[in-house]
């Protein structure tokens, strides 16, 4: 079975750092492409960030470029997402989402061929 398991999601103040992590299972990590997608209460889903299956490339959002860095450790099986100098409007349920190709970079969940159930952060003083 198939899993995605997102963790370290909060409650944080305006300019603190979360590092999300999401754990796989039940498929071979290390071959497939790796993001990360948020969506906000009332708002759609945005693309975050993305990795492909070595590490060797990575593309972020500029909504979020230079405060969110993207990492994978493929021998543990887990994808990361370092959040810095975060804001009210990083506010989002964020989920790890998987797929065959590195050029997806979806904003849609439901686009890639793995999901997980996401992990909220909320993001107020």
């Amino acid at each position: 079975e198939v899993q995605l398991v997102e963790s370290g999601g909060g409650l944080v103040q305006p300019g603190d750092s979360l590092r999300l992590s999401c754990a796989a299972s039940g498929f071979t990590f290390g071959s497939y492409a790796m993001s990360w997608v948020r969506q906000a209460p009332g708002k759609g889903p945005e693309w975050i960030s993305s990795i492909n299956h070595d590490s060797g490339r990575t593309y972020t959002a500029g909504s979020v470029m230079g405060r969110f860095t993207i990492t994978r450790d493929n021998a543990k099986n887990t994808l990361y997402l370092q959040m810095n100098s975060l804001k009210p409007e990083d506010t989002a349920r964020y989920y790890c989402v998987a797929s065959r190709s590195w050029t997806l970079f979806s904003s849609s969940r439901f686009d890639y061929d793995y999901s997980g159930q996401g992990t909220q952060v909320t993001v107020s003083s």
